[in-house]
């Protein structure tokens, strides 16, 4: 495995990338989600509101109003895990405060032939593949600017986004079910 920086040495890229930035969210949940109160309650059925103050959507927001793009693909299984559910639910917030962000079946991305880990990708010219052990929690990133494999994520990105639903859609239909 390559050398791996912690994820608070690339975040200054969400607020000084100039055009996209897109997300590729591969897991079946996330730690950080897990431990938080907002998931608990949202298994023991309480839905999620909105935090339209949060820094994240701040800044969404703020670069949105900048003509800059964020947006996210968020493979989910059939049906989805809690953690997949959670995403979907808290959604609305971040779609609101100006991301895009869609769902597609597992299936569908094996068949794409989409990448079977997470990264975000900015302006498409920077990759952060993240690295992210078996109890769903993150242990670094790779900083990646190789042409060839910034390229194939780019072709990734394309494919996802062209196939991909969007979330509000099949949270809808998901809720609907349970």
């Amino acid at each position: 495995m390559p050398p791996l920086i912690p994820f608070e040495e690339i975040t200054h890229h969400f607020a000084e990338f100039q055009h996209t930035a897109f997300r590729l969210e591969t897991r079946r949940g996330y730690a950080t989600d897990r431990a938080g109160a907002r998931f608990q309650a949202f298994v023991r059925g309480t839905a999620p509101a909105p935090e339209p103050g949060h820094a994240w959507n701040v800044n969404v927001r703020a670069k949105a109003e900048q003509g800059a793009r964020f947006s996210r693909v968020r493979i989910v299984d059939d049906p989805p895990t809690d953690g997949q559910r959670f995403l979907m639910a808290t959604a609305a917030g971040n779609v609101e405060a100006g991301e895009d962000i869609r769902v597609l079946p597992r299936a569908d991305a094996v068949r794409l032939g989409l990448p079977d880990f997470d990264l975000w990708l900015f302006d498409s010219r920077t990759l952060v593949r993240m690295h992210i052990d078996d109890t769903d929690t993150t242990i670094g990133v790779e900083l990646i600017e190789d042409p060839g494999e910034v390229l194939a994520a780019c072709r990734a990105r394309d494919a996802a986004l062209a196939a991909a639903r969007p979330s509000v859609e099949v949270w809808t239909r998901v809720r609907s079910s349970v």
